[in-house]
Order: structure tokens, then C-alpha cells, then sequence
């Protein structure tokens, strides 16, 4: 049995991914071996042994699927522009639309007016996103979103990162509508800023999971989500605590959700794709908007 050959079955570049593999497969009174080679670190058996452990591994990884791999290193540049070109058209909407005062077309149409959003209008959980009371509103919630939406596209890409920020305040913007009632007006992108850092939070949390470690540090980067919540989202003017909350959770669930589903970063193609569907999801909705 010594002379049997090893048959290579998987290659990572990742050598606790192999080993990981390796002791999936001496559970299941195998011998296997991991060796390193060019391609990376090969899972190795021996040939009678080949069928089995594929076997094994498939109901090994149906069983505890991964959580997506969340890259140590930015994809490019791709991250930063992302956050920054959004900031900046959120800079220069403003300079269009301007303060809001009875005769603005804009808020009357695109703010998160409870009665309006729950009505049907459901553009409005988009289009509030991009209105700001004042030019110091804007700016601060354009830093904001520079960052943190930086910071999730630089783990998710810059398509996917923006879908998933942009999707999260506006379900944070609907939750808000819900849960404060008929009268309740608002606007502003913070909503989407604390979706982002929720969902920086989640992924932080997968990260640890998926490195091994357990208890108080799995948790610590919600302690720190709560922590920027308590000193970014309380202490501006004319706060609304309940939007920057629901956006947090909002953007924690949808987070989640990625890293369990997704178990690769998507590519290029995918990531235009999200980005384009995006910007026509926020054009769709001022377009609706400023049909009625």
C-alpha cells in the first residue's frame, strides 16, 4: 500500500483552507496529506481513497457551508473610487437641489414622508437618501459615506459593496416609516452611512468566525458598530436616532446574509453590472418621483 499513488483533490492558495480539508478527511479515518507546490497547497490521498473523500468533503461543506471570503487586501483602486465618487455626486446633488423651503419640488416629491412611503411611494426610501438639509448636512454625511462605503468595498468590491449600502437605507429608511408613523418626514444618506457600518460590522464578525476565533472577540465589532452609533448618529443637529439605528440593523442583516451566501467575491463583470443597476435604481426612483 505504500507504493499506492496520492491523488491530488483540491488546491488553495489558502494553507488553513488545506488543512482545514485535511482534517475533515482524518474524521472520516482517511489518510491524507497537504503538500506545498507551485499552485499552492494540494490536498493529497492515496488513489483508493479518492472517492471517498470527495464524498466526504461534499457533505462536509453542505453541512457548514462557507461564509464569503473576505479579502485581507483592497480589490485595486475599485474600493476608494467607489466611496469617493459617491460622496461627490452627493456633494453636487446638493448644489442642485438645494435647502429645502415650500416651493422645492424635490423634498416635496423625494423626501421619506411616512404617509406618502407607506402609501405606495416606495421611490422615496431611495430618493431621500440623496437630500440634505444643509450644506454642512450634506458634507458631513458625504465624509461619512466616503469612508465607510469605502470600507465595505474594499471586502465586497465596488458593485456589490454599493448595491448592498444603497439596498440597506432604503429598507432602513422604509423600517423608520414604519415604525415612527404617518407624520414622520426625513432625509438625508446617514441612513445608508450606518447601513454601511453595519455592514462592515457583519462582515468583521464572519471574518473572526471564519479564522477560528470564538466568544468575546467574534463580538467585539458589534460593541464598536454600537460605539459609532452612540458617537456619530446622537450628536448631530436635527437627529433622527431611529433612521441611524434601523440603518445599523438594517445594514448588519443584509451583511450577514452576503457572507453566508456568498461564498466567493463576485468578479469584474458582476461587479459593473451591481454598480449599473444601482445608479438606474436611484435614477428610476427620482424619475417616479417627478412624474406625479
Amino acid at each position: 500500500m505504500k507504493d499506492e499513488p496520492d491523488i491530488p483533490l483540491r488546491v488553495t492558495e489558502n494553507l488553513a483552507e488545506a488543512e482545514e480539508w485535511m482534517l475533515v478527511l482524518v474524521a472520516e479515518g482517511l489518510s491524507p496529506a497537504v503538500r506545498h507546490t507551485s499552485r499552492g497547497f494540494a490536498l493529497v490521498v492515496p488513489a483508493s481513497e479518492a472517492e471517498q473523500a470527495v464524498t466526504a468533503l461534499a457533505a462536509y461543506e453542505t453541512e457548514n457551508p462557507p461564509v464569503l471570503q473576505v479579502e485581507d487586501e483592497p480589490h485595486g483602486a475599485g474600493y476608494l473610487i467607489a466611496g469617493f465618487t459617491v460622496a461627490g455626486v452627493l456633494l453636487a446633488f446638493f448644489s442642485i437641489t438645494g435647502e429645502p423651503n415650500p416651493g422645492s419640488l424635490w423634498f416635496k416629491r423625494g423626501s421619506s414622508d411616512a404617509a406618502y412611503l407607506l402609501g405606495g411611494e416606495l421611490w422615496r426610501s431611495v430618493t431621500a437618501l440623496t437630500l440634505h438639509v444643509d450644506l454642512g448636512h450634506a458634507i458631513s454625511n458625504a465624509i461619512a459615506l466616503a469612508l465607510f462605503l469605502s470600507a465595505v468595498c474594499r471586502s465586497l468590491g465596488p458593485g456589490l459593496g454599493s448595491a448592498i449600502v444603497l439596498l440597506a437605507g432604503a429598507g432602513g429608511n422604509l423600517a423608520n416609516a414604519l415604525l415612527q408613523g404617518p407624520t414622520h418626514v426625513s432625509v438625508g444618506a446617514s441612513t445608508s452611512v450606518f447601513a454601511a457600518v453595519g455592514v462592515v460590522v457583519s462582515l468583521a464578525v464572519a471574518r473572526r468566525r471564519r479564522r477560528g476565533s470564538y466568544g468575546r472577540r467574534v463580538w467585539l465589532p458589534i460593541a464598536a458598530g454600537f460605539a459609532l452609533l452612540a458617537m456619530l448618529g446622537t450628536g448631530q443637529y436635527r437627529v433622527d436616532l431611529w433612521a441611524h439605528l434601523l440603518g445599523l440593523l438594517t445594514g448588519s442583516l443584509l451583511g450577514a446574509a452576503v457572507a453566508i451566501y456568498y461564498h466567493r467575491v463576485p468578479g469584474p463583470r458582476v461587479q459593473w453590472t451591481l454598480a449599473g443597476a444601482s445608479l438606474t435604481l436611484v435614477i428610476g426612483c427620482w424619475a417616479l418621483a417627478l412624474r406625479y
